[in-house]
């Protein structure tokens, strides 16, 4: 059954589009949609402008814009491991050593769709089956919401449900969770390489499917209607 998100998007006020990651065989249900032209190395989140506006970004193993969605989204390599760890730590400096970005970029799990594209852009409900993971775009005090709700049906027992990795932006929508099947989320928006293409107080907040009918289950019950949220909100409201 497709979730009912009424009230988690009414308690967060969201004031942008929840986007969704579908591994999906061709099909007009994710119209309008926009490709990254076959002669650019365009970042995904170059897109951001679009999705907000209601489009949707489609990418194939041949049209995969920036070389690192490619690597990660399709498992398509357009560099040696060497080529790899030299960009990313003496051209970039994201880890101490070579050896440290090696350890990382061998455990690390390019993801290998089921069908000939992805399609990334606002969820769909007649597209739910196809539906691998959900992004909500958020201030903090949004991401406290959603924090505080992935732990709200947690067993201390189980491994953590919320996780910040190390990782591309494109790796941050789906290739960091090790089990996509458990509710499972991420805060995302890290990469500093694709920061520029989102507003300065937003960052990402990506869950497993599992993990969003979670939070669809929330109700009046829950710290949603509850005094903590209730006096954060009128906080807000005085600030104005």
């Amino acid at each position: 059954m497709i979730p009912d998100p009424t009230i988690l998007h009414s308690s967060l006020a969201l004031e942008t589009p929840v986007i969704g990651l579908y591994d999906a065989p061709p099909s007009n249900l994710f119209e309008p949609v926009v490709s990254p032209a076959s002669d650019t190395r365009t970042c995904l989140f170059a897109y951001y402008k679009k999705w907000m506006k209601g489009y949707t970004l489609q990418l194939t193993k041949d049209l995969y814009g920036c070389g690192g969605c490619g690597k990660w989204m399709f498992d398509v390599s357009n560099r040696s491991r060497m080529e790899y760890l030299d960009f990313l730590v003496d051209e970039e400096g994201l880890r101490a050593s070579h050896e440290l970005m090696g350890h990382w970029f061998d455990r690390s799990q390019s993801y290998r769709p089921v069908h000939d594209q992805i399609y990334i852009g606002p969820l769909r409900d007649s597209a739910y089956d196809h539906l691998q993971s959900i992004t909500f775009f958020v201030n903090p005090d949004q991401l406290s919401i959603l924090i505080t709700g992935a732990y709200y049906h947690h067993d201390p027992s189980e491994p953590g449900p919320v996780i910040a990795p190390f990782g591309s932006g494109c790796m941050e929508l789906l290739p960091l969770f090790e089990d996509r099947s458990a509710p499972r989320a991420i805060i995302g928006a890290t990469d500093l390489a694709m920061r520029q293409f989102l507003p300065p107080n937003i960052l990402a907040f990506t869950v497993t499917r599992t993990m969003y009918e979670r939070l669809c289950r929330l109700d009046e019950k829950s710290f949603l209607f509850k005094p903590f949220l209730k006096e954060l909100k009128r906080s807000r409201e005085k600030a104005r």
